[in-house]
């Protein structure tokens, strides 16, 4: 039985063309071999699994090769190349720093400098892991790192560069080596699974390569262990099934009951996550990745930022198209803050099914670019403005609003053809008590002609206006103008306080501290602490007189803000204190406290 090699060492690249997603780094060390120009030190430096360690064997391997081929890639099949391969090399050095951090370990590499190499050209020292030397050991270092022989060339690797002293940093050539890309990764499996004969599906590799988080040694281990469970044949139910990650297939669906506004479903759907053993939190950190790849799916300027197989981004896609911009948005931030707010939460279960029932009350349309008008609360009271009224016909005027009598096709005193009413407020609104709105009917023909108010006493057959008001008119009046008094007001002041939204905690908390209390019948006085405070309290004044007039049923209500009078404290003394300051003012009392040995406890 042929002896078995994980695939991470079985494809572990041999020369720089093979190393996959780092092409910029291995062109310029390419380069460097060729031109001759290779400096004392290099540090190669990024995330675990994406080829430092590799690139630094091929690296010492093409700079000691006896026939380097063209481009600066070794032959390997040279003696250097061979001896290298087989592990027997006398030439190259590896060093574990982790393992071999002390001042003794670097003390005793400092003697095999020394030596100079037997065959080739150079002596090579690989140290891996090099941030956990300790700081001794560093010390110990800088000096030959700084002047080596002329035939040695250290190359360092780390994870954490970070770690790196700085004079270290200084002295070597810095290159950084990227994550792998999610498409590199899934190439590179593809490339594997078929050199092995295996049968992999695009999305179980993307799902792979996802989990690997930009580690190919990492993507690579997985996928022996995909291989092992699946018998050869990776599929995505299978990959999802044995590395107990979330189906995608749940969020599709979830976000079709959103679009549905189907709430029962969608907590049936929780549910089932949740019996599976999945954790409510990775469960709505899965949704807020799931809209932010439908936003990114919607554009095609942004579409390269969807990492992933082409049959997945092609279902984005098709579900992007259907889904509201505004809906993306909302659901996007529900998830966001449900995420963060999980974590302290003491019912966890109940703070993920309220961001599911507000995502999917939010996919009821709402925007211009929804397909149904939105719904929204009518107000109270409506204003109606009829301009330009056809000659004979009279605006019906709502059956609670009080308006004068309609003015007859004969009126006793000269007036236009026909007159067009403003329907009066309702009690709710801010009413006119002097005059109305009225508009002449204009003849055919003649330009339309502005609004002009008319007096309430210009209506009806040679009366008064006082004649022409109703009982209830005066009590409708009287009632716009009740005198507040300290309840009234209070409680209209929680009413504001109460109608503000809930991004306005903070400012609903500041405004419970501040009391207003009655100046006279239809102003409130208002003492703020501080500026800053009265900048904001005026900032909101529109909107809290609109609220708080409609509660107290006063329309000429005021609000006075006053900054608070600074009180000089009063400091108060002990009694060896006082004594002190007598002292200061008199030298007798000192003197007297001194004979009369008097004290103070």
């Amino acid at each position: 039985m042929e002896e078995y090699m994980v695939s991470a060492l079985k494809y572990r690249p041999l020369n720089f063309d093979s190393v996959v997603g780092q092409r910029s780094l291995t062109t310029t060390l390419k380069n460097a071999i060729t031109s001759g120009k290779l400096a004392h030190a290099y540090l190669f430096c990024g995330p675990r699994g994406v080829g430092k360690t590799t690139c630094a064997r091929i690296f010492a391997k093409a700079i000691n090769c006896i026939n380097p081929q063209e481009g600066g890639e070794p032959c390997g099949k040279c003696e250097s190349c061979l001896s290298f391969e087989q592990q027997r090399s006398m030439n190259i050095h590896e060093l574990d720093a982790a393992s071999n951090n002390s001042v003794d370990d670097i003390r005793e590499l400092c003697k095999q400098v020394l030596i100079p190499p037997q065959t080739g050209r150079y002596k090579v020292f690989i140290i891996d892991e090099v941030h956990m030397l300790s700081a001794a050991a560093f010390n110990a270092f800088l000096k030959t790192l700084e002047e080596p022989p002329s035939y040695v060339i250290f190359i360092l690797a780390t994870t954490e560069k970070h770690k790196i002293l700085p004079t270290i940093l200084s002295r070597c050539q810095v290159y950084d080596f990227q994550r792998m890309t999610t498409q590199n990764t899934i190439d590179h499996l593809m490339y594997v699974a078929q050199k092995e004969g295996y049968t992999a599906e695009p999305e179980a590799l993307s799902l792979i390569a996802e989990k690997a988080d930009g580690g190919m040694r990492d993507a690579l281990s997985i996928f022996d262990q995909m291989v092992s469970f699946s018998a050869g044949n990776l599929t995505y139910d299978n990959v999802c099934k044995n590395l107990n990650v979330l189906s995608q297939e749940y969020y599709f669906q979830l976000v079709d009951y959103f679009l549905e506004s189907k709430v029962p479903e969608c907590l049936l759907l929780l549910n089932d996550v949740l019996q599976r053993g999945f954790d409510g939190g990775n469960f709505i950190a899965g949704l807020a990745t799931h809209m932010r790849n439908l936003l990114v799916s919607r554009d095609a300027v942004t579409l390269p930022l969807l990492e992933m197989s082409e049959k997945m981004r092609n279902r984005y896609q098709e579900q992007a198209q259907r889904c509201p911009i505004r809906f993306v948005y909302k659901v996007l931030k529900l998830a966001n803050d449900c995420d963060q707010a999980y974590r302290t939460s003491r019912n966890k279960r109940l703070q993920v099914e309220i961001c599911l029932i507000q995502s999917a009350v939010a996919a009821e349309p709402v925007g211009e670019d929804d397909p149904a008008p939105a719904k929204t609360l009518q107000p109270i009271a409506k204003k109606t403005t009829t301009a330009n009224t056809p000659a004979g016909k009279t605006p019906s005027a709502p059956p609670a609003a009080t308006i004068p009598p309609p003015i007859s096709a004969a009126p006793t005193v000269s007036s236009p053809p026909s007159v067009s009413v403003v329907s009066a407020p309702k009690t709710e609104t801010i009413p006119d008590s002097s005059a109305a709105t009225v508009t002449p009917a204009a003849p055919e023909g003649s330009a339309p002609k502005k609004l002009k108010k008319v007096s309430f006493k210009n209506f009806g057959a040679g009366k008064k206006a006082e004649d022409n008001k109703t009982e209830e008119e005066v009590k409708t009046v009287e009632s716009l103008k009740e005198p507040i008094n300290g309840e009234k007001l209070s409680l209209a002041w929680y009413a504001y306080i109460d109608s503000l939204s809930h991004d306005s905690v903070a400012l609903a908390q500041r405004l419970k501290g501040l009391q207003p209390t009655v100046k006279d019948d239809n102003t409130a006085l208002l003492v703020v602490s501080n500026q800053q405070v009265q900048q904001t309290v005026d900032g909101l004044m529109g909107q809290m007189l609109s609220t708080m007039r409609q509660e107290l049923k006063n329309y000429e209500f005021s609000i006075v803000t006053q900054l608070e009078e600074i009180r000089e404290v009063t400091k108060s003394y002990s009694a060896p204190e006082i004594l002190k300051m007598m002292k200061e003012q008199n030298a007798d009392v000192g003197e007297l406290v001194s004979r009369l040995q008097l004290s103070f406890d």
